[in-house]
């Protein structure tokens, strides 16, 4: 059996470019792909952090340390330049795989640089429910 993981993600980028007449994708500076695992044409999930949309698309790389991040074609209307996106890939793995995977990731910084490559920390928990008690 396969199963489908989160393989890599670049988190909170900003746009840089949204381009309604290019054909389509998500032009990424290579050298931000290329720490996230990220391959050209690779599936990529783009979630847009401050609109709050989400597509599915491909890579396409950009110049390496240029930056860009450059949306194209019918999911520039849905991400505008200056908004923050999370580029996330995923990828199948047998059980093994899957058992010793660890995704990349990589947090950037306003201009799109680097900060840290450090592993994916799960946010609060919920606090435990407290049984009601009747009052019977």
């Amino acid at each position: 059996m396969l199963r489908r993981m989160f393989s890599g993600k670049i988190h909170r980028a900003i746009v840089t470019h949204a381009d309604l007449e290019y054909e389509g994708s998500v032009t990424i500076d290579s050298t931000l792909m290329q720490a996230a695992g990220i391959l050209p044409f690779e599936e990529v999930h783009l979630w847009n952090v401050t609109r709050g949309t989400r597509l599915t698309t491909y890579a396409m790389e950009g110049p390496p340390h240029s930056g860009v991040v450059c949306i194209n074609g019918a999911a520039a209307h849905l991400n505008q330049v200056g908004d923050r996106v999370i580029i996330a890939a995923f990828a199948s793995f047998d059980e093994h795989e899957a058992q010793t995977h660890r995704p990349k990731i990589v947090r950037v910084d306003d201009a799109n640089r680097i900060l840290d490559r450090h592993p994916e920390v799960a946010g609060p928990a919920m606090p435990a429910r407290v049984p009601r008690v009747s009052a019977s």
